[in-house]
């Protein structure tokens, strides 16, 4: 995306219905309290880091959806 990174969308997504949940994935480490700093507003409930095993990603998101 251009003209914006996925924690971004996420925070346009979460404008419209707070209740929607959301699964980041990424490569990068990430420093979830420097991220609370930068980005207050978003959860990180869900966040599966690549590479990732096809298995793993399905049971974790089957287990966001229950």
């Amino acid at each position: 995306m251009p003209h914006m990174n996925g924690f971004q969308l996420s925070e346009k997504i979460l404008e419209f219905d707070i209740n929607i949940r959301i699964c980041y994935m990424s490569s990068g480490e990430i420093n979830r309290d420097a991220f609370r700093e930068i980005h207050p507003s978003i959860s990180l409930g869900c966040f599966i880091k690549k590479p990732v095993m096809i298995d793993y990603l399905i049971d974790r998101i089957m287990k966001e959806l229950d």
